[in-house]
């Protein structure tokens, strides 16, 4: 796979990053409620540039809707000359937790091969099943394990309630993932005209990783997302910014 080709895959599976990261919040800065505890519906958009500023001409929608009785659906929708994503995932919110119940990716595009995945969690049973690269796989359910979409939503929460570093257990494919999240440092942050006080995260890696992952929260604004950068081992990177976002749709 070419360079190209692997950093618009490396974008497009980031895209819900960042978008998942404020579920109970708004973006008219002016006039936000109160945190909230718990999950709140929301809707919201993104824009994206890729390597020297190129622009990635798509949009996407991320969408949270309760379900009723705790069951949520969580799902990301992104529509671009490159390729297309439709992932989402229903899960259940217990004791400020995401269980997830079954996880969904579809990734097409004439760029990329068509991909899809999806996962299917029988907490009774302790058993995760589902498909990966056209193969079918079985894993022992461990206590907390999240799926590759529901952690965002999970990290939110636990940064939003005060939490600073935070490890998670991830079915990623067809095996687990330990991703790793810490704040280190507070920092200024322009957007959309204004300038906000931010928390800056990054995702922890080892310490000679030549990838990187930082985030940008807004404590003041209900702990909003505001930016996203992830720089490559080839120096190649992409950036998200918020464009727009509302509570309760």
């Amino acid at each position: 796979m070419t360079r190209i080709r692997r950093l618009i895959l490396s974008v497009l599976r980031a895209t819900a990053l960042p978008l998942a990261l404020f579920s109970g919040t708004a973006l008219a800065t002016n006039n936000l409620p109160p945190v909230q505890p718990g999950l709140q519906p929301f809707e919201a958009s993104y824009s994206a540039t890729m390597d020297k500023g190129i622009s990635l001409n798509g949009s996407a929608k991320r969408t949270l809707t309760s379900k009723g009785n705790g069951i949520w659906l969580y799902r990301t929708d992104v529509d671009s000359f490159i390729a297309d994503i439709d992932e989402s995932i229903i899960l259940k919110w217990e004791n400020d937790r995401v269980v997830p119940l079954r996880y969904r990716y579809r990734l097409s595009g004439f760029l990329i091969k068509d991909r899809e995945e999806s996962i299917d969690f029988d907490w009774s049973s302790g058993k995760a099943t589902g498909r990966y690269k056209g193969k079918a796989f079985t894993l022992d359910l461990e206590p907390g394990t999240l799926d590759p979409l529901g952690f965002q939503l999970q990290l939110h929460q636990d940064i939003k309630a005060g939490k600073r570093d935070v490890t998670y257990r991830i079915i990623d494919g067809d095996n687990y993932d330990t991703d790793r999240f810490a704040v280190i440092d507070k920092e200024p942050l322009e957007n959309n005209g204004q300038t906000h006080t931010t928390l800056k995260a990054e995702k922890v890696r080892e310490e000679n990783a030549k990838r990187q992952t930082l985030m940008w929260f807004a404590p003041d604004e209900g702990f909003m997302l505001m930016r996203l950068l992830q720089v490559e081992p080839d120096g190649s990177h992409y950036e998200l910014r918020l464009k727009e976002a509302e509570l309760g749709g």
